[in-house]
């Protein structure tokens, strides 16, 4: 695949659709190789390779930064959990799977509610192409959800932590993120055999025929 001719608008959507419940790529192939990009090209096509292909590992790398940033503050944990959600529910497999173990987590103690937080059954046309269907959590928008999460955490950051040592521990996991993945030489054999299939069954539905 020709990582240069994927739009940024084409990569958000796809980290968006892959399944992130996969294992982080193993150390040693994390800091095997780096090397400088030739050109400005080159620098694009591998910097979309490497977040997509690392996306898991670059969450952590994240998720810990904020970790130790605020390691003597435990409020700082709950905040940082409710960030990772936030943003984790976006990823549509990620968002099923939650719905999926809430529902049955619920429907242990209380089948009746648990039928009441089945999602809205739309209209279906057949021999059409539909929209992407929406994704419910709980039988509303995923969106309520990552609202909700996202604001509790916001309310938590900016009421018993600091947002400059935030904003510098955010700046920090970018930056790092942003230099692995500028200068990691693509893994040929894994982009070859796994995540550019992984990449083509995402967009097998957006395809033109």
């Amino acid at each position: 695949m020709d990582w240069g001719n994927v739009t940024t608008e084409d990569l958000i959507d796809a980290l968006r659709e892959v399944d992130w419940s996969a294992p982080p790529r193993p150390i040693s192939e994390f800091f095997s190789r780096f090397t400088t990009p030739k050109s400005l090209s080159k620098w694009e096509s591998r910097l979309k390779c490497n977040l997509y292909y690392y996306r898991t590992n670059y969450f952590i790398i994240i998720v810990f930064i904020l970790g130790l940033a605020f390691l003597r503050k435990p409020i700082a944990f709950v905040a940082a959990s409710l960030t990772a959600l936030s943003i984790a529910l976006l990823n549509d497999s990620f968002a099923i799977s939650f719905n999926e173990k809430v529902t049955r987590t619920v429907r242990l103690y209380s089948p009746h509610l648990a039928a009441k937080l089945r999602p809205p059954v739309g209209p279906v046309a057949r021999g059409k192409r539909t929209a992407r269907r929406a994704i419910h959590i709980c039988g509303q928008s995923r969106m309520i959800f990552v609202s909700l999460f996202a604001a509790v955490s916001c309310m938590l950051w900016f009421t018993f932590c600091s947002l400059l040592t935030v904003l510098w521990a955010l700046l920090i996991g970018l930056l790092t993120m942003l230099l692995h993945a500028s200068f990691r030489v693509p893994n040929v054999k894994a982009r070859l055999n796994t995540f550019r299939e992984e990449f083509r069954n995402v967009w097998r539905n957006y395809s033109e025929f």
